[in-house]
């Protein structure tokens, strides 16, 4: 050997002989390393929740509901919708097809198809039964909605064996987020306070939700009040109770706590529950059900439920964004997210479940309350608008039914007629734009049917060109200034481009999640892309958005 050979050896043995002694002082790691997926996935959707929600009653809720999604998870605080209509159809199957009105179709709550002629329920189908009890309101499928969801790729990845199950009090926030493919949706009947599906997903209602059924928990809500969670002195991120822009419960005749459940004459016995935080324990508990009855995640397939919470979106509707039946609403909705959780620890296992939140749209402050701080604000009648398209109408060319109808901010014109009688479009919008824009509150009257004309700011025409379809939408948009809207003297809505109506949480928390935030813009088309990319499954076949990958574990 010589003595350069030599030297080269002892050199690598010395290397081999550290290498070894650093790998033997390597600790194990502390963690076993996650499976491929996780074996849950669930949804959370709040009906109506502002982001500001998050932050205005950050201080009271536990450390265990939105907190642990903030705090642990990944927070995009500033997510956006991308479309106009911010309602509760179009928000819940924006949510999980990461799509937008104009591929996935779903463009109101109610909109007027021109195939079939006629105003269509967004998850309406005539041709299934009601599973459960004898009444019609089971008659719904996700057939309305042109595209898919996670759930449904989720089924295609798995060729069929992972469990979908929706659950809401409102068939729309049950079924769209459920999507085609679901083993099934179940919502909530207000007619005598059982939960049903439709003949679409089965023909029997599972042995385990007749059970449930059978512990007639409504029975129980429906005997007591719904009182204050704290001292009434401690609501200090309210108005005063009892304003006089507040609507009442049904029965009521105060907008003022306790709420008594006062049963109506020719109303559904368990309306009423809708508007009240039992809405949100009967929802829990129902979702709760469904993990052991379906024994969602339970084996290594991965699972998903979409669970979408109803009740803030009838409180808010009544009571308004910043009264204390709001705030007590959202604390004890953070209590019942925490048994959520809690309980997917016990059942599913910490760190086998991966869970997403946001909301289908957000909601104005009602104009009552904005006016007392000199912010202008106003309702005007759900009629002016189309009673003046009428008249001008008749007016330019005589009687007839020149529009079919107003419908989400939106003049559908007869456009059969109009081609019979070879009036063109551009015409009947200079019309329709000359009467309708001196009314009060009306900022712009928009052609759907070209936008590039239109003097907008770049993420309005967005949201306007994501939300039109021609065999859905209407011809001609109505934007009201901020803070406007019609048709409710009393409480809110929503349903419009502007920041409160679009800016929604999104957080993600539990495996395969970064913990962090965000300010960049993101939009509800990316939440569904996000999911499938933590899932390592191809996206929605309509998806827009693109994953949030600051979230997402290298």
């Amino acid at each position: 050997m010589t003595r350069l050979t030599a030297a080269l050896f002892v050199f690598l043995l010395s290397a081999f002989t550290v290498l070894a002694q650093v790998k033997r002082a390597s600790p194990a790691p502390s963690i076993a390393s996650p499976p491929d997926r996780p074996k849950l996935v669930v949804g959370i959707v709040v009906d109506q929740m502002r982001y500001d929600y998050l932050y205005r009653y950050y201080n009271k809720f536990s450390e265990n509901g939105f907190k642990r999604l903030m705090t642990q998870g990944f927070n995009a605080r500033n997510n956006h919708y991308h479309y106009a209509a911010t309602y509760t159809g179009p928000g819940h199957a924006a949510i999980y097809t990461g799509s937008a009105p104009a591929l996935n179709g779903i463009v109101g709550n109610d909109f007027y198809d021109r195939k079939l002629g006629r105003l269509l329920y967004c998850t309406e189908d005539t041709t299934v039964r009601t599973v459960g009890n004898n009444g019609g309101a089971g008659q719904m499928s996700p057939r309305n909605m042109l595209v898919t969801t996670i759930g449904d790729q989720l089924k295609l990845a798995t060729d069929g064996r992972a469990k979908v199950v929706g659950v809401a009090l409102k068939d729309r926030g049950s079924i769209l987020p459920a999507g085609h493919a679901a083993d099934a949706a179940y919502w909530f009947d207000s007619k005598d306070g059982n939960w049903i599906t439709s003949s679409f997903y089965r023909n029997d209602l599972p042995a385990w939700m007749k059970t449930f059924n059978a512990r007639r928990l409504p029975d129980e809500f429906m005997q007591k009040k719904w009182e204050l969670l704290l001292p009434a002195d401690k609501y200090t991120e309210s108005t005063a109770d009892d304003q006089p822009f507040e609507a009442n419960l049904p029965g009521e005749t105060k907008s003022t706590y306790p709420h008594e459940f006062i049963t109506v004459s020719g109303q559904p016995r368990y309306e009423v529950l809708r508007a009240t935080p039992y809405g949100d324990q009967l929802t829990l508990q129902c979702a709760l059900a469904a993990i052991d009855g379906e024994q969602l995640g339970k084996d290594t397939i991965t699972d998903l439920l979409a669970v979408s919470f109803s009740s803030p979106d009838y409180v808010g509707h009544a009571f308004g964004t910043h009264s204390v039946e709001v705030e007590d609403e959202y604390l004890r909705l953070d209590l019942q997210i925490a048994e959520l959780l809690t309980e997917l620890d016990k059942r599913v296992g910490r760190g086998n479940w991966l869970a997403f939140l946001s909301a289908d749209h957000g909601a104005a402050d009602i104009p009552g309350f904005s006016q007392t701080y000199r912010i202008p604000a106003a309702v005007k009648s759900y009629g002016e608008v189309g009673e003046a398209v009428k008249a001008a109408l008749t007016k330019a060319y005589g009687p007839g039914q020149w529009m079919i109808g107003y419908y989400n901010q939106q003049v559908y014109m007869n456009t059969a007629l109009l081609a019979e009688k070879k009036i063109p479009m551009s015409e009947v919008y200079a019309l329709v734009r000359a009467s309708v824009l001196p009314q009060r509150g009306v900022i712009n009257v928009i052609n759907l049917h070209d936008l590039s004309a239109t003097p907008l700011p770049d993420n309005q025409l967005t949201m306007l060109r994501n939300v039109y379809q021609p065999n859905r939408s209407g011809d001609f948009y109505v934007m009201l200034q901020a803070g406007w809207f019609e048709g409710r003297n009393k409480g809110t809505t929503h349903g419009t481009t502007y920041a409160y109506d679009t800016h929604v949480p999104f957080l993600l928390y539990g495996w395969g999640v970064k913990p962090g935030q965000t300010f960049h813009r993101t939009a509800i088309a990316d939440i569904a892309p996000t999911i499938c990319a933590l899932l390592s499954i191809l996206e929605p076949s309509g998806c827009v958005g693109n994953p949030v990958g600051e979230a997402i574990k290298e």
